[in-house]
């Protein structure tokens, strides 16, 4: 943050953090957008709403998950995991009702994916219809791209925030969707000095 600061920046805007309190060490207004508005836009066009379910995959993103059941009048899901050692993941229950259900998982980042594929696996396996993952940080290191082609998932749609690589790009089951519109909706606002947190009121 200081060598933005000292690099000449007088404001910072950011898409999901991934832990908010990163806010705190700027000395210069910072704003962290969120990609809500932009996965909600994706969803209407996509799903039936009528049978929508909104997943976390962890405690920790209930917000995210309940801030797109509630646009929708979906219900929510949890998944329950621990962690056996440093980058593996074990589901262990799912706290909800997914029988029948169009399942939405809602999460800031995939990196490995181990967790977001073991979470559609066990949604299927206990009777949801679908599952599909809407991310906005696409890091996919490591085996992530051949654990998303042979789990469970139907897609994973993440945002541009970073620029993927080829083999990311032609993978049938991950769709990348723009977050320009959000991304210049709000520096237009910062620049005419109007709410820039009355875009999340979507």
């Amino acid at each position: 943050s200081n060598l933005i600061t000292k690099a000449g920046a007088d404001r910072v805007v950011t898409v999901d953090l991934h832990a908010g309190q990163i806010q705190g060490f700027f000395d210069i207004p910072t704003d962290n957008l969120f990609a809500g508005p932009v996965f909600s836009r994706d969803i209407k066009d996509q799903f039936d709403l009528s049978n929508l379910v909104a997943v976390s995959p962890d405690i920790g993103g209930v917000v995210r998950a309940r801030a797109i059941a509630s646009k929708f009048g979906a219900s929510i899901a949890i998944v329950d995991k621990r962690r056996p050692k440093a980058g593996e993941s074990e589901v262990m229950n799912i706290i909800g009702d997914v029988d029948g259900k169009d399942c939405i998982i809602l999460d800031d980042i995939i990196d490995s994916a181990g967790t977001i594929c073991n979470a559609a696996d066990k949604l299927i396996e206990i009777g949801a219809k679908s599952v599909t993952a809407y991310v906005t940080h696409g890091v996919l290191t490591g085996k992530a791209l051949n654990r998303i082609k042979d789990s469970k998932l139907k897609e994973v749609v993440i945002t541009d925030t970073i620029n993927n690589t080829e083999n990311a790009k032609e993978l049938e089951k991950i769709r990348i969707i723009p977050i320009s519109v959000l991304l210049g909706e709000a520096i237009r606002r910062i620049s005419e000095e109007s709410s820039v947190s009355s875009l999340f009121e979507f």
